[in-house]
């Protein structure tokens, strides 16, 4: 029979991180993950939060550790961006969007900038990635696009079109279309997000 140690260090491989509650369910005391902590085999990442210190880290970690804690929250725009590589940009905040009348996470760390979206919203174009082990929903690379127009006043317009501009470029060096996203899909989230009078312009240059 596995002990309480076995079986949090088999939860912490399967899931990458886990929250004291996640113990709740395999009927092991909370109290075992200091004791692992104790003895070094076991990490606190942050409030709430552990992990196996020797476990992979990424340079989008902090996504993980926020869809870990707020599982139904979506990762958007300036962080979703990141994700894509269609920024140069490193937000020093994670851009999350949450329920509209969801009480708002609060986390020690990492900082967060939440957008509230309807329920539509946070399914439609939303896409579930991997990231240190934890499953993490992102939009994708055509909605976070229509999203930055949205909400081009919180991030830029200069952002928004520096991302469109690189998702529709074609990689030297490659032949037939090679684009991130193709222009039905943006055009789609362009009129689902109502900016479709705002991209066409950028649209019909770039395409």
């Amino acid at each position: 029979m596995a002990s309480p140690q076995d079986i949090i260090l088999a939860l912490t491989q399967q899931q990458g991180l886990i929250r004291p509650r996640d113990l709740d369910a395999h009927g092991v005391p909370r109290v075992y993950l200091t004791r692992l902590v104790r003895q070094g085999r076991l990490t606190r990442v942050g409030r709430g939060l552990y992990a196996r210190p020797e476990r992979p880290i990424s340079e989008h970690t902090a996504l993980a550790e926020v869809a870990r804690r707020y599982p139904r929250a979506v990762v958007c725009l300036l962080s979703a961006l990141r994700f894509h590589e269609l920024t140069t940009q490193a937000p020093f905040e994670v851009w999350l969007a949450i329920p509209g009348k969801a009480r708002a996470p609060r986390l020690d760390y990492p900082p967060l900038r939440l957008v509230r979206f309807s329920e539509a919203a946070l399914i439609d174009g939303v896409e579930v990635h991997e990231i240190d082990g934890v499953p993490v929903r992102l939009t994708s690379v055509a909605r976070t696009l229509a999203d930055c127009f949205k909400y081009r006043n919180k991030i830029g317009l200069d952002v928004a079109l520096e991302a469109l501009k690189d998702a529709l470029q074609e990689p030297a060096g490659t032949h037939g279309s090679a684009r991130r996203v193709s222009l039905d899909a943006l055009w789609h989230y362009a009129q689902r997000n109502r900016v479709a009078n705002v991209m066409r312009p950028y649209l019909e240059s770039l395409a």
